[in-house]
């Protein structure tokens, strides 16, 4: 994986603003913050975060990838106040469950996500290095 960052533009925090990598390609359909029984066992936005990190992590896992080929995320909030206020422990989560932050990036916020009670989606597309699939 090749990180793209244009040369005079300042580093992004949290994020690249690009990303090149070359091999199989794994596709994450969005993760909310729910169990393997479909059920959502916090309301709280930090609890969320990390649970639909984990849920990304095991689909990856399913197709011999580990977070480290993660190219690039989507995040869907419901409250981006909330997200922002709680940055650094959302970084802390996302340290501890995904790593380094090499993905390129992206936060929109919506109105609503289907699960009533989600307050974050998060898709992931990765690349597995040829040789490692």
């Amino acid at each position: 994986m090749k990180v793209l960052q244009p040369a005079g533009w300042q580093s992004p925090r949290g994020y690249s603003n690009g990303v090149a990598a070359s091999g199989t390609l794994v596709f994450v359909a969005g993760q909310i913050g729910w169990n393997e029984q479909c059920r959502i066992t916090s309301d709280d936005f930090v609890d969320q975060v990390r649970q639909a990190l984990l849920n990304v992590r095991a689909v990856l896992a399913e197709a011999g990838a580990a977070p480290q080929h993660i190219t690039r995320m989507t995040w869907y909030l419901v409250d981006k106040r909330e997200y922002l206020a709680r940055g650094r422990e959302v970084g802390t989560v996302f340290r501890e469950v995904i790593g380094g932050y090499q993905a390129a990036m992206s936060a929109v916020q919506v109105s609503a996500l289907i699960e009533d009670r989600a307050k974050v989606e998060i898709e992931a597309t990765a690349v597995i290095p040829r040789g490692e699939a």
